[in-house]
């Protein structure tokens, strides 16, 4: 077994322990939704779990100015949340790619749910050997998961093929700060999975691929916020009678540890030792 192999299965074992879709079904029940028909609104409450959720990706959407009918490909798309945004609140053709193939699975089975089944497509694969021709995406997209990434320059240079001439990335990611970072994060339950950049390094690679920088924005304020309303939400449903509905949140698709890696999370940044940025790079 080669190490990309190895650490795709040590991935795909973090990310997804258990079924996923019968997760997230059994979920939206308990909640007292039918899951035949969920809103957008009630899936954003755990289908962007990145980090400062799914106004994250707005503010993003928005800063970069995306355009209706722009091809975008989403890279670590999890269950699909960013991608039913950037479709249906921002008029973009979106396909989403997954290292996880129950997010893939789960990211089809939402769509479906919401109404978007046709709207979307979702494509099983690695971000180091993109399933996609070359030259044929106005816009990468990618949050938070560059830190599941070893070899940065080859995502880099696969962004760059996949690009069209005057093709943009847009990337939301985890950076290091100083200290050590606290284990278990949502990312990676111990150093094993984490591959966190600095500033220096990321950009000195993006650089190397030939990309340009556009833009970088430090948004761990927003972050720290939507991490402290998961945290408010997680210790509501610790705290929920038998008789009142669990609440959707974050532990739908986190089921081990997840106080932990919330609280985690929150520490990392207060204390500096991670930051969270936004970026855009131009490929030429």
């Amino acid at each position: 077994m080669t190490d990309n192999q190895a650490l795709t299965l040590a991935l795909n074992a973090h990310y997804a322990p258990e079924d996923v879709s019968n997760r997230i079904l059994a979920a939206v029940r308990v909640a007292g939704l039918d899951p035949q028909q969920l809103s957008r609104d009630a899936a954003a409450l755990f289908d962007e779990f990145h980090g400062g959720g799914r106004e994250s990706t707005r503010t993003l959407a928005r800063a970069v100015g995306l355009a209706s009918g722009q091809r975008i490909l989403d890279v670590g798309c999890g269950v699909g949340g960013p991608a039913r945004t950037l479709c249906a609140e921002f008029g973009c053709e979106v396909t989403g790619v997954d290292l996880t193939h129950q997010f893939i699975v789960a990211a089809k089975l939402l769509s479906e749910r919401v109404g978007m089944a046709d709207a979307v497509t979702f494509l099983h694969g690695s971000a180091l050997a993109l399933p996609v021709p070359d030259g044929s995406f106005d816009w990468i997209w990618s949050q938070n998961m560059l830190m599941n990434i070893p070899d940065k320059l080859r995502f880099a240079q696969e962004m760059r093929r996949v690009l069209k001439p005057g093709g943009r990335c847009a990337i939301e990611a985890v950076v290091a700060g100083t200290g050590d970072i606290f284990y278990p994060c949502f990312w990676a339950a111990e150093p094993a999975l984490s591959f966190v950049a600095t500033p220096e390094e990321l950009r000195a690679t993006f650089t190397q691929a030939g990309l340009q920088e556009q833009a970088w924005v430090d948004t761990t304020a927003l972050v720290l916020a939507q991490g402290k309303r998961r945290l408010a939400g997680l210790l509501q449903e610790v705290l929920a009678s038998d008789a009142a509905p669990t609440p959707l949140g974050i532990g739908v698709l986190v089921p081990d540890r997840v106080l932990d890696k919330t609280r985690n999370a929150l520490r990392n940044n207060e204390e500096g030792r991670t930051r969270t940025i936004q970026t855009v790079w131009l490929s030429p």
